[in-house]
């Protein structure tokens, strides 16, 4: 089957983030965890932190390099992901770059982390606080 490009690229991410858990299972780690720059213990199985009672997702954001590629890849990974073009975020993001804010409220909150960590692009994913 012939699909388009971006299709197919959408597809093999897909399968990525998908087979993450598989391989620590079985002892394979290509993430890079010193991108995270906060601590996930802190986290449940459905992404939340804080007291029973009062429970929350926690916030990211990172800077992506400004172009349609790395959007359509980062918004293939992170379903929660949204992009802004214009605000630069506790990141500093730089003009030619775009800040991306996403959250942990979702299945596979940390496989979606990971797969993000594993882009050469990404430099940093950090806690976000809103204001």
């Amino acid at each position: 089957m012939n699909l388009p490009d971006k299709y197919t690229k959408s597809f093999i991410t897909l399968l990525a983030v998908l087979a993450l858990p598989a391989c620590n299972l079985v002892g394979v780690r290509g993430t890079s965890p010193e991108k995270i720059n906060f601590d996930l213990s802190q986290l449940d199985n459905e992404g939340l932190y804080g007291p029973d009672d009062g429970k929350q997702s926690l916030s990211y954001e990172f800077c992506i390099p400004a172009n349609a590629d790395n959007i359509t890849q980062v918004l293939s990974i992170d379903p929660t992901a949204i992009v802004y073009r214009q605000s630069p975020g506790r990141m500093q993001c730089t003009q030619d770059h775009y800040l991306v804010v996403g959250n942990t409220h979702q299945d596979n909150y940390r496989a979606t982390l990971e797969a993000l960590a594993q882009l050469e692009y990404i430099t940093q994913i950090s806690q976000t606080f809103f204001e």
